[in-house]
């Protein structure tokens, strides 16, 4: 572990080929019983290889490891020079634009996330042997120091765990609160028994959604992952996911190369619900297999059958985790719709640094006034739960 006497060095590296794979997958915990592996050297090598990620997409790699005396990586910190705010889901176009406005200029800026990838995770990565705190500190020291030498306006950490919320705050970064919509697994043995904790109106509707999509509508749902996945599976869903992007006017992030290299690299860690009508798909949902949780991702559909997201999205992913033994469903950022399916408000953090005071202190000032409204939003939203209390049917 680091001492106050011992040498370290923290490096920058332009793209994850650079980085030994074994040293960053042991900093990231991909052999603990609760790996994310969004945060995994393939994952994040599958967005880069792809052309998802990198710079001409506006997501320069700059990613940091710290070593120590001997040269042994210790820890890790996925980091990016960013052209723009897109595919975050932390927004700041509003502090973008009234920096500019000022006179300043917002880009480029430093992010510490996973692109396109709104999952918390762990973004300070430190091997199990090395005291986290004194790690955690060398690392953010180190973040720290290539700012200030860096021209960028400003550091962004997004979806970091809670731990690593605080540890950003005590060392000076502003601290932000948001919120996602994540399905808890009380021990349920069966979806039945997660219906037995709802209200009765709704394990009725849930129902009445589930028997319209499968029975009614004559749908096939299929669950895929590892060597079940084969290329026609990906070239099925990337139609979709494009379908939705065209539809809502919004970015193919991701590049078809980024699904057929998960396949090949860590097609054990997806998982992929195909809705099939007369043997053909017709939609699918990409998830990614956490060690204790199941994260949805991105959803598309060639045709149009009512409740067909709702049940592919949500409800097969449910089926899943109780299968699997999973803790919980993260389903992402918006849509109150999820409430009323089980899926609840959870907080999620970021951190922030602003080079200029002036600037950095009407930041502070908007999150603290943010930071209320956020709190409110999620106790009416919590308000709103499908699940039982104490006496009722």
């Amino acid at each position: 572990m680091p001492d106050g006497g011992e040498s370290l060095i923290v490096r920058a590296h332009s793209s994850m080929a650079d980085i030994d794979a074994s040293a960053w997958d042991r900093c990231a915990g991909q052999s603990r019983p609760d790996a994310n592996p969004t945060v995994s050297h393939a994952f994040l090598k599958a967005l880069e290889d792809s052309g998802s990620a990198c710079a001409d997409t506006g997501w320069l790699p700059q990613h940091l490891t710290l070593e120590d005396g001997s040269g042994r990586v210790i820890g890790a910190l996925p980091l990016y020079l960013k052209s723009h705010s897109y595919g975050e889901y932390v927004f700041d176009w509003g502090w973008a634009e009234a920096y500019e406005r000022a006179g300043g200029r917002y880009y480029p800026k430093l992010q510490s996330s996973v692109p396109f990838t709104p999952v918390t995770g762990p973004r300070l990565l430190i091997a199990d042997e090395n005291d986290w705190s004194a790690t955690a500190g060398a690392l953010i020291s180190g973040l720290l120091q290539i700012f200030e030498r860096h021209p960028a306006s400003s550091v962004h950490i997004t979806f970091p765990d809670e731990r690593e919320w605080q540890a950003f705050g005590d060392a000076g970064l502003l601290q932000r609160q948001g919120f996602q919509y994540h399905w808890e697994n009380r021990g349920y043995g069966s979806f039945d028994d997660f219906l037995g904790d709802l209200t009765s109106r709704k394990r009725k509707t849930i129902r009445k959604e589930r028997q319209k999509a499968l029975d009614e509508d004559g749908l096939t749902v299929r669950h895929l992952t590892g060597a079940e996945i084969e290329e026609r599976h990906w070239a099925a869903f990337y139609r979709f996911y494009l379908d939705t992007v065209d539809r809502k006017w919004a970015h193919d992030y991701l590049k078809r190369d980024f699904f057929l290299a998960l396949g090949e690299s860590m097609a054990d860690k997806v998982l992929l619900i195909l809705a099939e009508y007369d043997g053909k798909p017709v939609a699918g949902a990409f998830n990614i297999i956490g060690g204790d949780a199941l994260y949805g991702r991105n959803w598309g559909c060639a045709a149009r059958f009512k409740f067909l997201h709702f049940e592919a999205c949500y409800y097969q992913a449910i089926d899943f985790a109780i299968a699997k033994g999973l803790s919980r469903v993260e389903a992402g950022a918006q849509g109150e719709h999820k409430i009323q399916r089980g899926y609840l408000p959870s907080a999620t953090y970021s951190a922030h640094l602003i080079r200029d005071p002036r600037f950095s202190e009407a930041v502070e000032q908007f999150l603290t006034q943010e930071q209320l409204g956020v709190a409110r939003q999620m106790a009416m939203l919590t308000g709103q739960s499908p699940f039982r209390q104490e006496g009722e049917g």
